[in-house]
């Protein structure tokens, strides 16, 4: 349990795999999830290592996965997961797998070939029958008595019998239907108007074998006479990628050519249903097994991966690996090489050997899924250093208190409760689902963390006696009307002041939370604005302080006094001294002033301003206790020294331990210690304080200028956050009051009966004002809590 608060210990072990069996070892500790390889390979380039061929393998099937999944999930199949999660092939199954894959991949490629080539013949054909039918219509028009005899008319009788009949060519197409226009205009300006375009729409939309979409096209016919002409019309449907048909000149031969065309059409039609029907069926037996196929392919890939980190004997049969790894789980990865060699066949196991060295191990905190999100979340901001205090396990109860402050609403806390339990009571079901949908993933992953924002929520709702925007008026009310008021002044009068000095007026303080009387009061937001801000530099205040005492069993633990007595102490002291210093003052001032003495209250933001600017002259703001000059003075030339403390003197004292472990260590001369300075127990003790102050990498060589520059960094980062971070708490009021002034002028009549209301306006503003509004302030909630959670996160 204790390693719940601080970093995981952790050490480099070095591994000597047998060739035959590092495969197996290597799996089985990835299924284990405890151990993280070290690169032993860094100089050789990542085409050039032993197993490089094989993780090209395990790309290529997995390419050819992709390819299949791709090819479901356009036929809108659904993929089958049970959550199953299967051992990682052997060696000798990739193969098989290869074949398998080449096989599937081979026979879709086939079949979408031909059957996008069936369906560009039958596209052809569909668009065929299109032009026969329309050119059909196109002639019959045009052999109209009624037409033949009006054109006759226009002509001269004694041409016409001279003049031979003329016979115009003609090319008939199908062609885009938003084309149609600028091709139109096209055929006219280059044709110079001596051809004539008749075109009809095709009603129904036909599919692109290409790409599968649904187009419209219309069909169209062009006469001319000449063969330049013909040549020049080509070229324009050509260009505009009209595609053209051969169509006969008499009825008889279109209608046999229809015929024709309308039995192709029907043999094709059946040919292709029944590709569609052998790939439906390719397609389902292929997404039974599809997910775990990519679960196969992907772990060997990442066991090859991860062999390609190792060192490789000389002797080629055996690999050398280093890995980190939690100290308390040896055990579990020893078992876990034994299990590996096992499976292998090997007869020679696996070794695991403990490491001595200085580099800092890397940082591992064990979670699971109830403290994963919080962990995700101070992750997000910074990990810490090896060994460190972790600060998730606070911001469980920081983290969702938080946010309860600054949305602290009973009606809204028990819906997020609600909605946050369904995921937790289902979580097996909802996983097993694997639902794809980002938000929502998103959502589930921090369903605990929504659970006990929830119920925070209805805690802060119970106090701020806040349940949709309206007070509940359990216990009654404190105050009574009675001892001022008459009922004539009472019906008289919409604004009345209740004055709490007044016997019998007040009746003592509400069972729990605030009076319900406020939520009718017009001075409600006032009353609350001195209430949460007060409350919200206390909360800020405690938070940090708490957060600066964290780092004091950092420093205990690595044993650094120096950081205690010039770091930690001169902290706690500069933010006691001003910040907490005003926190009890906070607390004086609401014990030591009662209704009657309330009026002369004089104000904390300016006796708090006065502090700092040693004025004490001010005639409006009366000191608020006895001594409170000596006492406020003595606190800023204490907050002022330990400045200096942390910037100058922890600086000044390291450099002078380097300096006397330097010039002033002892010398044997025979057994014979001589020089001042300390014993060599002594200079042990200082150069292992001295390396554990400094850097990771044996920086034995003492730096002045950085060490000063980083102390100062320190220093005045400290300082300025202390100020900017109070400030920043005061977040907690502002969202408090912005939540509560949203519906303030909602009625628990309206409430009730917005729903059922005729009324549009009515229905809409109680869903903005019960779920649009919430669902903003939980998100805005959200985001200034988890900037706050940076505050322990730094501090510690």
């Amino acid at each position: 349990m204790g390693e719940l608060f601080r970093s995981e210990e952790m050490t480099l072990a070095q591994l000597y795999l047998q060739s035959e069996s590092a495969y197996c070892c290597v799996s089985e500790l990835g299924e284990i999830g405890m151990v993280q390889f070290r690169d032993l390979n860094p100089d050789v380039n990542v085409f050039q290592r032993k197993f490089v061929n094989e993780v090209r393998r395990c790309e290529e099937m997995d390419r050819k996965l992709r390819f299949v999944e791709k090819e479901i999930k356009k036929a809108n199949i659904p993929m089958v997961d049970t959550g199953e999660n299967p051992e990682v092939p052997l060696p000798r199954d990739m193969i098989d797998l290869e074949a398998t894959f080449e096989k599937l991949e081979n026979e879709l490629k086939e079949i979408n070939t031909n059957q996008e080539a069936l369906k560009k013949n039958f596209l052809e054909l569909t668009e065929l029958k299109h032009i026969l039918r329309r050119t059909q219509q196109f002639f019959d028009e045009m052999e109209d008595p009624n037409l033949l005899e009006e054109s006759s008319t226009l002509m001269d009788p004694a041409e016409a019998g001279t003049r031979p009949p003329l016979r115009l060519g003609f090319v008939a197409g199908v062609i885009s239907r938003e084309r149609i226009p600028t091709f139109e205009r096209m055929l006219w300006r280059v044709c110079r108007g001596n051809v004539f375009l008749r075109q009809a729409d095709i009603e129904d939309s036909l599919e692109d074998p290409a790409t599968g979409d649904q187009v419209y096209k219309s069909v169209f016919i062009i006469f001319f006479q000449g063969d330049q002409l013909k040549t020049r019309v080509k070229k324009i449907c050509e260009g505009f990628r009209a595609s053209l048909y051969p169509c006969p000149e008499t009825p008889q031969e279109r209608k046999e050519m229809a015929a024709g065309v309308a039995t192709r059409i029907d043999d094709l039609q059946m040919v292709l249903n029944q590709t569609e029907d052998h790939r439906q069926r390719v397609l389902q037996a292929a997404a039974k097994t599809v997910r775990v196929w990519f679960i196969k392919v992907r772990k060997m890939k990442a066991v090859y991966h991860t062999l390609n980190l190792c060192n490789i004997d000389v002797t080629q049969k055996c690999l050398i690996a280093e890995v980190w790894c939690p100290v308390s789980d040896m055990d579990s990865i020893q078992f876990a090489l034994r299990r590996g060699t096992e499976k292998s066949g090997s007869t020679v196991p696996s070794i695991l050997n403990r490491m001595q060295t200085k580099q800092t191990p890397p940082t591992f905190n064990k979670t699971n899924k109830f403290t994963s999100g919080f962990q995700n979340i101070v992750d997000a901001y910074g990990i810490g250093n090896y060994r460190e205090m972790n600060p998730a396990p606070y911001t469980i109860i920081t983290f969702p208190f938080l946010f309860a402050v600054m949305f602290g609403d009973l009606g809204h806390g028990v819906l997020m409760t609600c909605a946050a339990l369904y995921l937790v009571l289902r979580e097996s079901r909802l996983v097993a689902q694997k639902n794809d949908n980002e938000m929502f993933s998103m959502v589930f992953a921090g369903r605990y963390i929504i659970l006990l924002m929830g119920i925070f929520s209805i805690y802060t709702g119970i106090i701020y006696n806040d349940c949709f925007s309206k007070s509940l008026n359990l216990f009654g009310s404190g105050w009574s009307v009675r001892p001022m008021f008459d009922l004539r002044t009472l019906d008289e009068n919409k604004v009345l002041q209740l004055d709490p000095a007044v016997r019998g007026v007040f009746n003592g303080p509400y069972p729990i939370g605030i009076d319900p009387i406020w939520n009718i009061a017009t001075n409600k937001l006032t009353f609350l604005n001195s209430f949460k801000m007060k409350m919200s530099v206390i909360l800020g205040v405690i938070h940090m302080l708490f957060g600066v005492s964290l780092s004091l069993f950092n420093h205990m633990y690595f044993k650094k006094p120096l950081n205690i007595y010039l770091g930690f102490i001169p902290e706690i002291v500069f933010m006691a001294s001003l910040f907490g210093y005003l926190v009890i003052l906070v607390f004086y001032k609401w014990l030591a002033y009662d209704a009657h003495t309330s009026r002369n209250a004089p104000s904390l933001l300016i006796a708090f301003i006065n502090m700092f600017l040693f004025n004490y002259n001010d005639p409006t703001n009366q000191p608020l206790y006895r001594g409170q000059m000596v006492i406020q003075t003595l606190l800023v030339l204490i907050a002022l020294a330990c400045v200096p403390c942390m910037l100058i003197v922890k600086t000044l004292v390291l450099r002078r331990q380097y300096l006397w472990k330097k010039n002033l260590g002892t010398q044997n001369f025979g057994g014979i210690r001589v020089g001042n300075g300390p014993t060599e127990d002594q200079a042990e003790i200082i150069q292992h304080d001295q390396l554990s102050q400094h850097s990771e990498d044996d920086e034995h060589e003492f730096n002045f200028g950085d060490v000063a520059v980083h102390q100062a960094i320190h220093t005045i980062e400290y300082c300025l956050g202390c100020i900017s971070n109070t400030a920043s708490y005061l977040r907690l009021w502002a969202l408090s009051l912005a939540h509560a002034r949203e519906n303030i002028n909602l009625s628990l009549s309206h409430v009730l009966s917005a729903p059922s209301s005729a009324s549009l306006e009515s229905s809409l503003t109680w869903v903005k004002s019960h779920f649009i509004d919430p669902i903003y302030m939980v998100s805005r909630c959200y985001c200034e809590c988890s900037e706050m959670l940076l505050l322990l996160d730094l501090t510690v």
